[in-house]
């Protein structure tokens, strides 16, 4: 959670993998949670469900079904649009795409949790 909300701020970049950079939900998930190998070469849309999974999986994460501050939370944000944040007290850090930067929000997550996940 602390090197989510250290990431606060930053601009968001697609396929951006450090903070002074840029982050996009990929590359924050992957900095906060110091994930070694992210995937590239993806667009905002597109892909499965089971893809990203897939994916969660390598980077050694498990599927959980309580969710906890710093989990991950994979969310479907529109049709073939998949989201990652993480959890925090009372909201969610995430790279917005909108905001052009990586913010907390308050609150419930806006979009459907698909699945939840933590480091094994």
């Amino acid at each position: 959670m602390a090197r989510a909300r250290g990431a606060i701020g930053a601009r968001f970049r697609l396929h951006g993998r450090d903070p002074e950079q840029g982050l996009d939900c990929v590359g924050l998930a992957g900095w906060a949670l110091e994930i070694g190998s992210l995937p590239t070469g993806y667009g905002l849309r597109g892909g499965t469900r089971e893809s990203v999974e897939e994916r969660l999986r390598a980077a050694e994460l498990g599927a959980v079904a309580e969710l906890r501050g710093g989990d991950l939370v994979l969310a479907a944000a529109g049709p073939g649009q998949w989201h990652l944040a993480i959890a925090v007290p009372g909201g969610w850090v995430h790279a917005d795409a909108g905001l052009r930067c990586v913010v907390e929000r308050p609150g419930a997550a806006p979009w459907p949790v698909v699945s939840i996940w933590r480091r094994e």
